[in-house]
């Protein structure tokens, strides 16, 4: 172990923020120690958009399901997939810009490895955050309150602030349901390992007095029918072509 590795282990979600701001040299150097993250081929196609206005975060507090967090914490961002940089480019210089599914997949790649830099650098100031995937409820009326152009695909937002909570931190699958050797394990392995993780989450929740709920079953729920049925309307609107 090491104090990097010691810090990931430390990850909680915070939900609850003091009303410190988060200081702008402090955002300023997460983004570039988020920046210094992987990009594939250099495109660096991602983007975050710092929303700071009052009346906007009360709508987009509506608009993630009433997360009033996103406007009560230290600093709300969302996080985008970003081609509008590359259109441009292409645009000036006279080619096409058709990369097809690639390019919306790069962006998304991108943006979420820039994103995990990003948090672990304010994690290490010792600011907590908070992923935002309500923002994906309603994009078209996101993208209309902040003016999106062509090209951008805002794919989350962050909380960030220092907590005004500790709470525990949340087990996660068993390391032999995600790490395998040469080869995906039969159904049999995988289903007695995640049965393991029931009982592990079981007792987490219980803990919390949050119920006795099962994790597998809540899984089964959660895909069972169509969510956010709006999401690829909207990013082929956004101009990804998703062929």
């Amino acid at each position: 172990m090491n104090n990097i590795i010691d810090l990931m282990m430390g990850h909680r979600s915070i939900r609850k923020f003091s009303e410190d701001p988060v200081l702008d040299e402090h955002v300023e150097q997460a983004v570039a120690a988020g920046q210094m993250a992987s990009t594939s081929g250099g495109i660096q196609s991602y983007c975050v958009l710092r929303i700071r206005n009052e009346q906007r975060l009360e709508s987009l507090v509506e608009l993630t399901g009433n997360q009033t967090k996103v406007a009560r914490c230290g600093a709300f961002f969302i996080i985008c997939g970003d081609t509008r940089r590359h259109r441009i480019l292409a645009k000036r210089d006279g080619v096409p810009y058709d990369t097809r599914c690639e390019a919306f997949l790069l962006a998304v790649v991108d943006a979420t490895i820039f994103a995990q830099s990003f948090c672990l650098a304010l994690e290490s100031m010792d600011y907590g955050i908070c992923y935002i995937g309500g923002l994906r409820n309603d994009l078209p009326s996101v993208g209309k309150l902040l003016e999106l152009p062509e090209g951008l695909y805002p794919l989350f937002g962050l909380c960030v602030g220092r907590p005004a909570q500790d709470p525990t931190i949340r087990p996660r699958l068993p390391q032999p349901t995600v790490l395998f050797e040469e080869r995906y394990p039969d159904d049999a392995t995988m289903l007695a390992g995640m049965d393991t993780y029931d009982q592990t989450m079981l007792q987490y929740f219980q803990e919390r007095g949050a119920g006795d709920r099962i994790w597998s079953q809540e899984m089964s729920a959660k895909f069972s029918a169509p969510r956010r049925e709006s999401l690829g309307p909207f990013y082929r609107d956004q101009g990804a072509n998703l062929e």
